[in-house]
């Protein structure tokens, strides 16, 4: 059995962008209750998020664009950059908070505290981008916890794989000339769905060419044609990259029952995938990971698929 921790703060909740917006607090309320109610949150390690401090918030992002977001919030701007990212007084706090769950996941992995972890955590981040704020997403968490990884703890190469139904053009945009940085995305068909990058053809730049993998799936996709290409490219190039730690950003909004996107993976085809990525962690990475929540709009489905992805995370 893994020790697997557990990054969760009812403040939270506090990020509010807006009645009717599907990226709610609720979500968190829907996995956290499953957990308790199953028995799971006594199994786990609680690990208390911090708020980011700004250097290390200002190794990816752009500081004019983070004292901009801190004054809309100080003044009670509805939005930041686009109609989806609603914010409320409280978001500039609590996207800090966001990040520094990650790093605090980040620290008790690395000093042995845990073996690997779950962040239970809002807002979002793989859409934000160095200096704007996307699709619900301020700071890009799973991103800043890989330069963490790195700076803080010492860390040389790092994998993201990111299975969000939404390819992650903010992971990407801040390490695509990085080839330190490993990011692979299976997403819908950008042709199809928002935000339109993540092409198959995009595969890094400069000094990056090469790290950066997308995995375009089409509509209508299914559990099997998502671990045909887990099995034919996702852990090959794993394997090729033999990072020292993995990172998966961790949507949910590619069931079958979610309402923003057109791919049918179930719960089973989730568990398949969260288990090959964690026998491949314990494998080459001496077992370190760490999921980071980013999207899943269907209640139940988000739940439930947590719930099943801390199980495996804890080895069962």
């Amino acid at each position: 059995m893994a020790v697997t921790g557990y990054v969760y703060d009812d403040r939270y909740l506090w990020h509010d962008p807006g009645a009717f917006h599907v990226e709610r607090p609720e979500r968190l309320r829907a996995i956290h209750r499953r957990l308790v109610e199953t028995g799971l949150l006594d199994k786990l390690v609680p690990i208390k998020p911090f708020e980011a401090p700004l250097e290390w918030v200002t190794t990816l992002h752009d500081p004019g664009y983070v004292e901009r977001f801190r004054r809309a919030c100080e003044k009670g701007q509805p939005i930041l950059d686009t109609g989806d990212c609603g914010i409320c007084p409280k978001s500039y706090e609590i996207a800090l908070l966001a990040v520094g769950g990650v790093l605090a996941a980040a620290d008790a992995v690395m000093n042995g505290t845990v073996n690997n972890a779950f962040c239970a955590i809002r807002p979002p981040g793989h859409h934000a981008e160095r200096n704007r704020a996307m699709g619900f997403c301020f700071f890009n968490n799973i991103a800043l916890g890989a330069r963490y990884l790195q700076k803080h703890h010492g860390l040389q190469k790092v994998a993201i794989v990111d299975w969000d139904v939404h390819h992650g053009n903010g992971t990407q945009h801040l390490f695509e000339t990085d080839p330190t940085v490993l990011y692979i995305s299976l997403h819908q068909d950008p042709y199809t769905l928002y935000p339109g990058t993540g092409k198959s053809s995009e595969i890094g730049r400069g000094a990056g060419e090469g790290a950066t993998l997308n995995i375009p799936m089409p509509p209508l996709s299914t559990d099997q044609d998502y671990l045909k290409a887990m099995e034919r490219l996702v852990l090959p190039a794993l394997r090729a990259f033999a990072p020292e730690f993995l990172l998966i950003s961790a949507g949910f909004d590619a069931h079958a029952d979610d309402p923003l996107a057109n791919i049918q993976l179930t719960e089973k085809g989730y568990q398949e995938m969260g288990a090959r990525l964690a026998v491949f962690a314990k494998e080459a990475c001496q077992g370190r990971l760490i999921t980071v929540l980013e999207g899943g709009y269907n209640l139940s489905v988000l739940a439930a698929c947590v719930a099943d992805h801390i199980r495996i995370l804890q080895g069962n």
